[in-house]
């Protein structure tokens, strides 16, 4: 957009000045010129950067002269941080020297972004009266003088300079302009699709009208030529380039691509074969190979006019486009993360040719660097340009030039359904120079690579916000993923550790359902279910239904076809075949109704004594063996003693009680040890289906769905979950639960755990625990019941804060899983959840 001047009903001129919404804008004026009162304006404080206020910094004088090297220094490194981060800086400096232009300029190529100048050229007296009014600056008229006459040179070549568009206002014109941000012509965030994105065509006419029948297209005809086409669902096609060269019918191609983007129905980027039709027939001098002369030849038998539209339509085609809010790219050769919505030629070069080396192959073809084997952006990076024999997913991006002129397909993709169609090529229309093959690493490209985790980060996310992984921390979980957690491809889902209820002031307890259901519908719950708490070890399973889905969907080809593992990614059992192969027995009709060839499940393991024998044996049984052994000896002694006359009936009484305690400690203690030799006696408790193919069910899905389902298992294997669901309005409901709990806990069990019943955001926790008094023996002591009043101060903030993130970061690695992201993004979020882990923590909570 240029300058657009307008006049109001009043009469009042306004002046719109069009400024690139990502880029630099440089303020050029003299001393007094009015640049601080005009940035201050129009735009936001944190927008510009002036070098007063560097000078400022610098020498706590803004007037100091002698600091402006280093308040320019500072000047430097504060707009190139902006730039780089993608944010419009505004430099607040005279400027009027071509040098310090040219820095500027220098700054913004660097980073690959737009740069305006916008001039304030005002009278000289004017300027001159304005910093006699300011006390501060104390320099004589000839400095405004100097500063003038190197402005007026200045206006002469101000435009060849290197700026995008040149500004001038003139007298009083600055009091009447509107400032308009211009998104870059590569910037449409906002269609958002669906799309159907189309690889390479080099002139194959004819197999994209298929591959538009194919994927459901409407082709529309003018006379036998296909001249547009839209989809009955509203989808938009994107085209990645190289429309031209090789094949039988670029101008078909053409006619029809161009149609649809006049008529709003695809957008077209820049192949380099456009970009080299482009020179050729604007009557540039270039090597005609590769194709452009079958192109050159098949256009000269076109009308005229049709050859203009064409070399206007492609001279227009822009490097890249960023769409759907940022999630997607689209490049002909593709694009690495830094250079998305950027401008400048080597941006342009990267998104025709790619990462090029500067030498060439024994075929005479340019080497490449494997930029996509080293990306790690979010967004999503489609391309072709490089054919391949099948369209392969590499670290979140995909290249679509299967070769369609080489005689092999032309192909498609859904976004975001991430799935591909393709139609195979008529015949083999040109020969290729070398052999497509796919590109080979010796490092499997999605894999998780140190420099992702070590060190302190923050790990921006969907569903766990911005979370920051401690350097020490991040060292912990980097242990335990590289020398205990089971094959990382399994490792989908690690699951958040629960928070305990909050501190119960009722007598003789320190954990209730009261506080769960109070807690619950302060933050707005209605519903919630009330799950029992298995005497158990939380268990991931995930299973594929056989070796091929392991292969395709998992990358495991060493024949297991799924995993059980710990809450910190470890296997349970040296060997679980058998139990994996049980469990896919048993969870046949969830792979039937589910229509999936795999399941993650969320499960307790029990009894806790098939993983934990040693652990319970050495610290809980020893304790409850000492009791035994000491106490009824301190009986004795004090029934002797009070036999003497001495009065110890307190400690008597205290002794007593002890004595009960630990006799109830050794009954809480015994439900774990539940006898098992290898794998007899071991079942699982599943209360969640965590997610099937193409689908994140713990995030779509209630409760109830869940516990309906798998209320649908029927074998020895399966121990299924209780629970109840609770009208929180209801009191009649919330006491009936109560009573379920103590029931529950009378009889041995630990506890439940109380979840809103429907799906919830914000700060709503996804659980808390609920356990039982005695059980609470185990875990606070024998005598904890004489301790509640110091135990009830016990801080929860922590605990809870951590189940928060966790519960996030679980959802973060499952959704990306499901959603076909790169491996590494999965395992950012998992390793995220082990670091979290290493956090320090009362055990006891």
């Amino acid at each position: 957009m240029s300058d657009l001047v307008e006049r109001g009903e009043t009469g009042a001129v306004t002046r719109r000045l069009g400024l690139p919404a990502m880029g630099l804008v440089v303020l050029v004026g003299v001393s007094g010129s009015g640049k601080s009162t005009f940035a201050r304006t129009h735009f936001k404080p944190t927008e510009v950067v002036s070098s007063d206020f560097c000078r400022g910094l610098v020498a706590d004088d803004e007037n100091d002269q002698s600091a402006t090297p280093d308040a320019f220094d500072v000047l430097s490194y504060i707009v190139g941080t902006r730039l780089r981060r993608g944010l419009l800086t505004v430099v607040d400096a005279t400027n009027v020297q071509r040098s310090a232009r040219e820095s500027l300029i220098a700054l913004a190529r660097s980073h690959d972004v737009l740069v305006d100048a916008i001039v304030l050229d005002v009278p000289e007296q004017v300027a001159q009266e304005r910093n006699r009014q300011r006390p501060d600056r104390d320099f004589g008229p000839h400095v405004v003088a100097r500063q003038l006459r190197d402005l007026h040179r200045s206006l002469r070549r101000l435009g060849k300079e290197g700026f995008r568009r040149v500004h001038v206002l003139r007298g009083e014109e600055s009091l009447g302009v509107e400032i308009v941000r211009e998104p870059a012509w590569t910037d449409r965030r906002d269609l958002s699709g669906p799309f159907d994105i189309i690889g390479d065509v080099h002139g194959c006419a004819s197999e994209l009208r298929s591959l538009l029948s194919r994927l459901g297209w409407t082709i529309e005809y003018d006379g036998e030529r296909a001249v547009g086409a839209r989809h009955p669902e509203g989808r938009l096609a994107a085209f990645v380039g190289d429309l031209v060269d090789r094949g039988p019918d670029s101008p078909g191609v053409l006619r029809l691509v161009m149609g649809m983007v006049a008529a709003g129905t695809a957008v077209c980027v820049s192949g380099n074969h456009e970009a080299k039709l482009v020179r050729a027939l604007q009557g540039a001098r270039v090597t005609v190979s590769h194709g452009l002369a079958e192109s050159l030849q098949q256009l000269e038998a076109e009308p005229e006019d049709f050859r203009a539209e064409a070399l206007t339509f492609m001279s227009g085609l822009v490097s890249h486009y960023v769409l759907d809010e940022g999630r997607l790219v689209v490049a002909h050769a593709g694009l690495k993360e830094s250079y998305h919505g950027r401008a400048s030629g080597r941006v342009r070069a990267f998104a025709l040719y790619g990462d090029t080396s500067g030498e060439t192959d024994e075929y005479g073809l340019p080497v490449r660097y494997p930029w996509a084997q080293e990306y790690r952006g979010r967004a999503t990076v489609v391309y072709g340009h490089t054919p391949v024999p099948r369209a392969e997913w590499v670290n979140n991006t995909i290249c679509l030039d299967t070769g369609a002129v080489f005689g092999g397909e032309l192909t498609a993709l859904r976004y975001p359904e991430r799935e591909l169609v393709s139609v195979p090529a008529e015949r083999e229309w040109y020969a290729p120079v070398r052999p497509l093959a796919t590109s080979t690493t010796d490092r499997e490209p999605a894999v998780l690579r140190i420099e992702d985790v070590v060190g302190t980060r923050w790990l921006e996310t969907t569903h766990a916000g911005r979370v920051k992984i401690p350097e020490e921390n991040a060292a912990a979980a980097l242990e335990v993923m590289s020398r205990f957690a089971v094959d990382p491809r399994w490792l989908i889902y690690l699951p958040p550790t629960m928070s305990p209820v909050a501190t119960s002031r009722r007598d003789g307890y320190l954990e209730h359902p009261e506080q769960a259901f109070e807690e619950y519908a302060g933050w707005g719950v209605t519903r919630v279910v009330c799950e029992e708490k298995h005497m158990g070890s939380r268990a991931i399973a995930v299973l594929a239904r056989d070796g091929e889905t392991a292969e395709r969907r998992f990358g495991v080809g060493d024949g297991s076809t799924g995993a059980l593992y710990t809450r910190t990614g470890r296997a349970f059992f040296a060997e679980t075949g058998a139990l994996l192969d049980r469990l896919r027995v048993a969870a046949a009709p969830l792979f039937e109704s589910l229509e999936t060839d795999w399941l993650a499940l969320d499960c307790e393991l029990l009894p806790w004594s098939a993983k934990a024998m040693d652990l319970i044996t050495a610290q809980y049984a020893s304790v409850g063996a000492a009791a035994r052994e000491a106490l009824p000896a301190a009986v004795d002694v004090l029934t002797a003693a009070a036999a003497r006359g001495l009065d110890v009936s307190a400690l008597a009484a205290r002794t007593e009680r002890r004595r009960e305690n630990a006799a109830a400690f050794r009954d809480a203690y015994a439900h774990y040890v539940s006898p098992t030799d290898g794998l007899d006696g071991v079942t699982l408790a599943p209360f969640q289906i965590l997610a099937a193919e193409g689908r994140a069910l713990a995030l779509t899905q209630s409760h109830a769905w869940h516990l309906a389902e798998l209320a649908r298992l029927e074998d020895d294997l399966i121990t299924p979950t209780r629970h109840r669901f609770v009208d929180l309005s209801s009191a009649q409901e919330r006491e009936a639960a109560t009573q379920w709990w103590l029931d529950l806990t009378a009889g041995g069990g630990e506890g439940m755990v109380v979840k809103p019943a429907h799906l919830t955001e914000g700060n709503v926790l996804p659980g808390l625990k609920v356990r039982g008094r005695e059980y609470l023996r185990i875990i606070y002591g024998p005598d904890y019941l004489d301790s509640l009043e110091v135990l009830r101060d016990r801080n929860l903030g922590r605990k809870r804060n951590l189940a928060r993130r966790e519960h996030g970061l679980g959802l973060e690695s499952l959704s990306a899983f499901v959603g076909r992201e790169p491996l590494w993004r999965v395992h950012q979020a998992a390793f995220a959840v082990l670091a979290l882990e290493s956090e320090p923590v009362d055990p006891r909570l």
